[in-house]
């Protein structure tokens, strides 16, 4: 008995010592955004064993309509744990942004959050390689920062998102919101965060999951971006599922992260 008590002790340590130790891993971070000086927030998950010297990639998931900056760092969901899961195994720091919260669509603000995010995040670590990804809102936000900001991203992965809001008819409210007006008022945003039109801009490798059964995100304008991607020789991977709404296995999520790591070179200092 005595024993069995001591083992006992010994794991509810054990698990207690795990859970403060990935507590002190997990930061909830707090910054003042440059482009309206409000108090805007992102997650910050430093890898097992996390060494300031050594140099880290950084790994951005934006997060769903409805959700925040918890949605990819807890969610037990197949997208999320994936993204958890790739940045773990590879050692990297991870980052999941309100960027806006719950109804963000990557309008104006809400880039320049994670713009500047990403340049926070440089003077405070030895940051190698930036990679991005998203689900839903989140799978389309990521390309639309990636077609704005091609020189900041070295690979993004986008799981059931669109390409073109010029088409793009759900969740208008939002969006109207997000990016500062109707289409009819401010046709230039609209067209500019539509990753569609810009497939120049992806020189880095591209990872894509769309559903033929989607309703919600449609994925025709990713299957036409991919498509387009290809034509152009970049290094890109189409995971499309036709049986499938919206939605991305976790397989097939973990394969788009894999493959964008996989094929963006590494940075010597």
């Amino acid at each position: 008995m005595l024993i069995v008590t001591a083992l006992l002790l010994c794991v509810v340590c054990g698990c207690g010592y795990q859970q403060a130790n990935a507590e002190a891993m997990m930061q909830d971070v707090t910054f003042t955004a440059e482009i309206d000086a409000t108090e805007q927030k992102y997650i910050l998950v430093l890898p097992e064993g996390f060494d300031r010297a050594a140099s880290h990639d950084i790994l951005i998931a934006l997060h769903g309509h409805g959700s925040d900056s918890w949605q990819f760092v807890k969610d037990p969901r197949d997208e999320c744990r994936a993204a958890r899961d790739v940045a773990a195994a590879h050692g990297m720091i991870y980052v999941s942004p309100d960027y806006r919260a719950t109804t963000s669509w990557m309008g104006p603000k809400a880039e320049a959050d994670v713009a500047q995010i990403i340049a926070e995040l440089k003077t405070k670590y030895r940051v190698s390689r930036v990679f991005i990804c998203g689900g839903s809102m989140g799978g389309s936000a990521c390309l639309t920062f990636t077609a704005l900001h091609p020189e900041l991203i070295d690979g993004v992965a986008s799981m059931n998102g669109t390409a073109n809001f010029v088409e793009y008819e759900n969740f208008q409210d939002a969006i109207q919101a997000s990016f500062g007006g109707t289409q009819e008022q401010v046709p230039d945003e609209y067209k500019k965060r539509s990753a569609e039109f810009y497939p120049d801009k992806f020189t880095m490798a591209v990872g894509i999951t769309a559903s033929g059964k989607d309703t919600s995100v449609p994925p025709h304008s990713v299957v036409r971006l991919a498509k387009a991607l290809d034509a152009l020789g970049r290094p890109v991977l189409l995971i499309y599922r036709e049986a499938l709404g919206h939605s991305t296995a976790y397989a097939d999520g973990k394969a788009i992260l894999e493959f964008i790591i996989e094929k963006s070179p590494p940075k010597h200092e």
